[in-house]
């Protein structure tokens, strides 16, 4: 029998042939506030998508992208939308921005769709989200009201309520928690929406999973939307997203990556975390 040099043995289990994976895409921005009066619209989350038994080949690079968060709006000015995230197959869609409160203005449709704030008409409709990966934005008031949420990966944005000078805010839609780090995060909440000192309308908490809270940014990493503005808060950006995957540590670990991803091993599995865009070969 031919003798084998120490060292060339393969490993047990050799490269995987499937992995899980969470794609989660950038959150959108808010929305300013209506120069007349009227708060804007929260941000949508990223979209969030997530499964098991995704097949991976050796030898072949995947492709990783991470997904930025959309900018915040100014005075009378939507948001921008988010970017996507993608994991070779897998894309998730930005988030929708949040609208302003002008009658002719639009929310963003995306992975969930953005919020529309105040204006002078009845209502406005939220934007809509991408069937799977997230829900849709909340509507904005007539009469100069409050502005919706944006929607979240676990549920709608609130819509704003009362009329008038009573300018009820909605919140933010909740995010959806995962495990696949190795331990319970949330990811993809909408953005909440800002207080507007012109007509008393107070700041509404973004969702939970990084949804800006008021007028504040949604959290990086996770795909919150931006909060949305009103005269006292100024509306921020949408979190940028994330990129994980994880498989059986009884498999060996990948032959290169871009990227710098962290890597853990933990709970029986090997883990890749990625925070900005790069590429895996296993």
């Amino acid at each position: 029998m031919q003798a084998i040099a120490a060292g060339t043995w393969p490993a047990a289990g050799g490269a995987p042939t499937s992995v899980e994976y969470l794609v989660v895409a950038g959150g959108g921005g808010g929305a300013g506030y209506r120069g007349a009066g009227g708060s804007g619209g929260g941000g949508g989350a990223g979209g969030y998508r997530t499964a098991t038994g995704l097949a991976v080949s050796a030898g072949s690079a995947i492709t990783v992208t991470v997904g930025a968060g959309g900018s915040a709006g100014g005075s009378n000015a939507n948001g921008t939308q988010g970017s996507n995230s993608v994991f070779g197959s897998i894309t998730s869609d930005g988030g929708g921005y949040g609208a302003w409160g002008g009658d002719s203005a639009a929310a963003g449709s995306g992975g969930s769709g953005g919020g529309h704030g105040g204006g002078t008409g009845s209502s406005y409709s939220g934007g809509t989200a991408t069937s799977g990966q997230g829900n849709n934005g909340g509507s904005g008031g007539g009469s100069l009201d409050g502005g919706g949420g944006g929607g979240g990966a676990g549920a709608v944005g609130g819509s704003a309520g009362g009329g008038g000078s009573s300018n009820v805010n909605g919140a933010g839609g909740n995010g959806l928690a995962s495990s696949i780090s190795g331990s319970s995060v949330t990811y993809a909440g909408g953005g909440g929406v800002g207080a507007n000192s012109q007509t008393g309308g107070a700041a509404t908490a973004g969702g939970t999973g990084g949804g800006g809270t008021g007028g504040t940014a949604g959290t990086a990493n996770t795909g919150g939307g931006g909060g949305g503005g009103g005269l006292s808060l100024s509306s921020s950006a949408g979190g940028s997203g994330i990129v994980i995957i994880r498989y059986l540590d009884t498999f060996t670990a990948a032959v290169s990556t871009t990227g710098s991803p962290t890597v853990t091993v933990a709970g029986g599995y090997r883990i890749y975390t990625w925070t900005s865009s790069g590429s895996i070969t296993f």
